[in-house]
């Protein structure tokens, strides 16, 4: 039984390796990391069977790029034997036909490839060249094996005026879904973020873009890590499609390869390791993940707002700024 004081449980974010076959401008890490660091097959078996008590949530296999780690498969099973739903988040650059094939015998919700550029010379300047002809070629074989395709853009200066051509891209090749998210200047995208990162004016730019755009693209469009998004939406008289903008710690986290344990990819704030604690335990017990569900802690102009509730900031970019995760998003657009 889940305390009160828990909610349930809606996406788990499983960093499956620290490996990547590419190197890209911007990366949440900042190290290389040995694969002997990785949770074994039965550890993750164990992370997931906790979390299936608490949701069950969406499990994301990420990375890295997941597909370096030779196991997954047979994960992939064992979450569906627990009625685990699963998604992948890939670099896309590794499928090919008879990879896409193993992924739709493995049942994968949806198949998320990350894209940085409605064209190559954009994409590419992050990710390396050739990449962007990879990735949609990878998206090209997951289509003809059946598989639902989401585009997964990190939103920069550089291609913050592509959106309009992302969303032509995604729809040429059928992808159901595209989401933005907004460069969070941790890791190394804090070495990105002076050059990269945007400004205010051009932040509520794509957050107004993608609400006035929820009816005309065909796509599934969301903002992700902008929660002043829900603020637009509901100036917009829109209603949201989740309960509350940052969702790190509320009904989300993630369990790094080494097993510990964040309220998301992007806040690094260690709440405990699944080697040590059962996973369940952790997101029930947590002090940390209880301050995050509790909007009367924030601090700064995130307290004061009227929309703490429905956005509350992002958590993770407050703390790049100050060091304190309760502290104000100093990046909201609308606190200027």
């Amino acid at each position: 039984m889940i305390p009160s004081a828990a909610p349930p449980l809606r996406m788990l974010f499983w960093e499956s390796t620290a490996r990547c076959n590419l190197a890209c401008a911007y990366c949440r890490r900042l190290e290389t990391e040995k694969a002997d660091d990785e949770l074994t097959t039965e550890q993750v078996q164990a992370v997931f069977q906790s979390a299936a008590r608490l949701g069950p949530p969406v499990v994301v296999f990420s990375g890295g790029e997941p597909l370096l780690r030779d196991d997954w498969p047979i994960l992939a099973d064992f979450a569906h034997s627990l009625d685990l739903p699963i998604a992948l988040a890939t670099n896309g650059t590794l499928i090919d036909t008879a990879s896409a094939r193993r992924i739709a015998e493995a049942q994968f919700r949806r198949v998320s490839v990350s894209l940085d550029g409605a064209t190559a010379a954009a994409h590419d300047a992050l990710r390396g060249e050739g990449n962007f002809a990879r990735a949609l070629a990878g998206v090209e074989h997951l289509r003809l094996a059946g598989v639902k395709v989401q585009f997964n853009v990190t939103v920069t200066r550089a291609n913050a005026g592509q959106l309009d051509a992302l969303a032509e891209l995604a729809r040429k090749h059928q992808a159901e879904a595209m989401h933005l998210f907004l460069l969070v200047p941790v890791g190394c995208g804090a070495e990105l973020a002076p050059a990269q990162q945007l400004p205010p004016k051009d932040y509520l730019r794509v957050l107004e873009w993608v609400c006035g755009h929820q009816t005309d693209t065909g796509l599934e469009l969301r903002a992700t890590c902008g929660p002043q998004v829900y603020r637009v939406a509901s100036r917009r008289g829109l209603s949201p499609a989740r309960g509350r903008g940052c969702l790190c710690g509320r009904s989300v986290a993630f369990v790094s390869h080494r097993g510990e344990v964040f309220p998301c990819g992007y806040l690094p704030v260690r709440c405990g390791s699944v080697r040590e604690t059962d996973f369940a335990t952790i997101w029930e017990t947590s002090k940390v993940f209880a301050a995050l569900r509790d909007p009367n802690q924030l601090q700064g102009a995130c307290g004061r707002c009227d929309y703490k509730t429905l956005c509350g900031g992002c958590r993770a970019r407050a703390f790049a700024a100050t060091g304190d995760w309760l502290a104000e998003d100093a990046s909201c657009p609308f606190l200027r």
